[in-house]
């Protein structure tokens, strides 16, 4: 996993957006958020700073500082609501997906438009947090990550 500045944020590659809205979560990534036992993925809204979003599930957020999203958005956490459709809590958008046999998620139009991402776009996937995978859309780790060719690409 690269880590483009002493310190700084470990990254586990760049995911492309396809046509279809497919975008390949990193093998290492995959691995290390134990996302194999999931069928789901809880998305949120990234920074103001980053955009994009970050991508965790029910069983990683219950146990952590979020419980209360869990808690308070029953409809969220037993996927009741349309999958890719929003809820806001806490001035953050939610929703979920489904976690791909290929270790890949497809966003709706609309879901990817919400995070401020489009088809073709290329995001950087990094460590956000012990809760969540992020995928970083814009903002100074984004600029200077596309400054290293070797950082692998996720088709």
């Amino acid at each position: 996993m690269p880590q483009i500045v002493k310190g700084g944020k470990h990254l586990f590659g760049w995911s492309r957006v396809g046509n279809q809205g497919k975008i390949n979560i990193p093998p290492e990534a995959f691995n290390e958020y134990n996302l194999k036992l999931e069928k789901y993925a809880i998305l949120f809204s990234g920074s103001k700073t980053s955009g994009g979003f970050g991508l965790s599930s029910v069983r990683i957020l219950e146990n952590s500082i979020m419980k209360e999203l869990i808690d308070k958005n029953s409809s969220l956490a037993n996927y009741r609501i349309p999958e890719g459709e929003f809820i806001e809590f806490k001035n953050k958008k939610y929703c979920w997906v489904a976690i791909q046999k290929d270790s890949s998620i497809n966003l709706p139009e609309k879901t990817l438009h919400a995070f401020g991402i489009n088809k073709n776009d290329d995001l950087l996937s990094g460590r956000g947090s012990h809760l969540a995978i992020g995928f970083i859309a814009k903002g100074p780790i984004f600029k200077e990550a596309k400054k290293h060719p070797e950082i692998k690409v996720f088709e």
